[in-house]
């Protein structure tokens, strides 16, 4: 998803606002016309700022009906003629609404002559200011190339080339070739990816194995490029269907979390974060005494360094429960002992498989870290790692370095979405569970996101809390 076309989107909900309430107002003005023409008394009286209240009342129910209308999806090129349908049956159906509610609540005001011209006023300002900003769009696209998505070709045959000189002849579309291959080959893709980068790529290759299909499926989805063939066969079940100058074109779609969903997940990120913080600030006080009055020789909040979405570095906040001289950090002036004792640990304690570990009666543990690790109080700063936005509330588990190296390919598909506090694996068994176990729950969580999973993960995560863990001993 470009920056472009999301800055586009977003900025489409404002002018919309604005929109309907100028339209509101205008009706208003020319509210006395009728009368006026007809040279009939003016009968009809009505405070403006009464009215503009109401007007502010309404106008986000326009908006949440726009949404579900589909006015609000991103992309990069629209077609203007659909968009004016839906905005004309998106703001009927609200017109619908205002009539009940004034046929319910008289008391508003009963000019029939201000719904109306307000009705047409507000398709009308709409659907002009969604042209003026669709055509800035385009121009920015075509001349600029700005929000182009650079786009690579596979395959050898007519539709592949139909689609060539498709978007060469139409820059409108919103596409760039940057190359094109006859068959697939994922040594080449990543030398072009390398070379040129790709947003997308389009693939009509009858040729090619289920095998290939799946190595270059899970290849787009660890690089966030956009998978689309031109049907042949159905391989996937998560799939959008799409059309190109005619020709059916099916995209796979590697996870919701794009676009309106990542805004969507951040939103309840910053919100439940921010409650957690304000219910858990108590509890976190208790607990940074307790663990000063047992281990008072280290710091309480124990930064520990992860690797995150795209592979980017962060640091983890937690409760220290382990002794300050066998932490693992350069702060640590024991540090390279505690590595090696750690080290040591793994390879006789070890319970978990994969390029994970899990130390059995681990002996670094201090009482209170002990507790606090057993019943999770250990992670609860980490709600400030999620209003930071380094993490989510939800998501697979931030892994340490060490063990990231560990992956094999197809695990980085854990990396193409931002870590979690909690997810289907903490729900599922916590780290009861083997790593290739985890990985197919994160993997199911990242193509199958919805704001109600994400709520119902962090409902069940308050009863996994008080489980005690097999590997916590």
């Amino acid at each position: 998803m470009k920056k472009s076309e999301l800055f586009f989107s977003a900025i489409q909900i404002p002018i919309d606002f604005i929109m309907i309430v100028l339209a509101a107002i205008s009706a208003f003005a020319i509210r006395n016309f009728p009368q006026i023409i007809t040279l009939k008394p003016i009968l009809y009286d009505f405070p403006f700022p009464i009215y503009f209240k109401i007007v502010l009342a309404v106008a986000p129910i326009f908006i949440l009906i726009y949404a579900l209308e589909g006015l609000y999806k991103i992309k990069a090129t629209r077609k203007f003629w659909k968009e004016v349908f839906k905005v004309f049956i998106a703001s009927s159906l609200v017109l619908m609404i205002i009539i009940i509610a004034i046929f319910l609540q008289r008391t508003w005001f009963s000019s029939r002559f201000i719904i109306l011209a307000g009705w047409i006023l507000i398709v009308f300002y709409v659907s002009i200011a969604r042209l003026i900003l669709n055509e800035i769009q385009k121009f920015l696209l075509v001349s600029k190339g700005l929000g182009a998505h650079r786009v690579l070709l596979i395959g050898e045959n007519d539709q592949i080339n139909y689609i060539r000189k498709l978007i060469k002849n139409k820059p409108g579309l919103g596409y760039k070739i940057i190359d094109r291959i006859d068959s697939f080959s994922l040594r080449i893709i990543k030398e072009i990816k390398e070379h040129k980068g790709i947003d997308e790529i389009i693939l009509c290759d009858q040729s090619i194995t289920d095998a290939e299909q799946e190595k270059i499926i899970d290849y787009c989805a660890i690089n966030n490029i956009s998978y689309k063939y031109i049907p042949t066969s159905l391989q996937a079940s998560q799939i959008m269907m799409g059309m190109i100058g005619g020709m059916p074109l099916i995209e796979i779609k590697h996870t919701p979390l794009d676009g309106w969903g990542k805004i969507i997940k951040r939103l309840f990120d910053i919100v439940g974060s921010s409650i957690l913080i304000l219910i858990s600030s108590p509890i976190m006080l208790v607990v940074a005494i307790l663990i000063k009055l047992e281990d008072g020789s280290g710091p309480v909040i124990y930064k520990n360094k992860r690797v995150g979405h795209n592979d980017k570095k962060l640091y983890i906040y937690k409760f220290r429960y382990m002794k300050w001289e066998y932490c693992i950090t350069r702060k640590n002036p024991n540090f390279e002992k505690a590595l090696k004792y750690e080290k040591d640990l793994i390879k006789e304690r070890s319970l978990r498989g994969g390029p994970l570990y899990k130390i059995k009666n681990d002996p670094r543990k201090t009482k209170v870290g002990n507790f606090i690790e057993k019943y999770s109080l250990d992670e609860i700063p980490q709600f400030f790692n999620v209003l930071k936005g380094d993490i989510s509330l939800v998501g697979p588990r931030p892994h340490q370095e060490r063990e990231v190296e560990k992956y094999k390919e197809y695990h980085r598909r854990l990396l193409t979405i931002k870590p979690g506090l909690s997810g289907l694996a903490q729900i599922s068994g916590r780290s009861d569970l083997d790593f290739e176990e985890e990985y197919k729950l994160d993997v199911y969580y990242i193509e199958n996101w919805s704001l109600w999973m994400d709520i119902q993960i962090c409902l069940k995560t308050l009863g996994v809390l008080f489980r005690r863990r097999k590997n916590n001993r």
